[in-house]
């Protein structure tokens, strides 16, 4: 991975998943498209993300609109821009019972990537990093795919 940003960086807008997007829910910290069997963030620039600040009205937002089904969607975290996680907060999503099937984070930088080491420290289900957002999606609907065939 490179300390630069990598030439596949890409914001939903600018691929052909965005025609697909079944909602979007655009907020002040950030930008989440939801899909049948995954949700893609991009949070902003210069954010905080925590459960305090963005995983309660998230959280909320996607369960009335999923229903039940939330529990089984891929959440995929395209990191096109520079902000801040509070990786312990994982363990506030799982008190809350706010869990997903499996985490995606697409990342371009190598200090990116190490912070995501760090999110996996707290994180308990699948998790995977990607340098695309396409290898990202591929990888979301093969985990869908395979688990519905079985």
């Amino acid at each position: 991975m490179q300390d630069s940003i990598h030439q596949g960086l890409k914001t939903v807008k600018d691929t052909s998943y965005y025609q697909n997007a079944l909602h979007v829910l655009n907020y002040a910290f950030g930008d989440f498209y939801l899909y049948d069997d995954f949700i893609i963030s991009e949070i902003k620039a210069g954010e905080v993300v925590s459960w305090d600040t963005v995983g309660k009205l998230l959280v909320n937002d996607i369960r009335e609109i999923y229903g039940t089904r939330s529990k089984e969607l891929v959440y995929i975290s395209n990191r096109v821009h520079k902000y801040a996680v509070m990786p312990s907060d994982w363990i506030k999503f799982r008190k809350n019972d706010c869990n997903i099937k499996a985490y995606a984070i697409v990342s371009y930088n190598k200090r990116a990537y190490l912070n995501a080491l760090l999110e996996k420290l707290f994180f308990s289900a699948r998790l995977q990093f990607f340098t695309s957002l396409d290898s990202a999606i591929s990888w979301a609907n093969e985990i869908q795919h395979k688990e519905n065939v079985a």
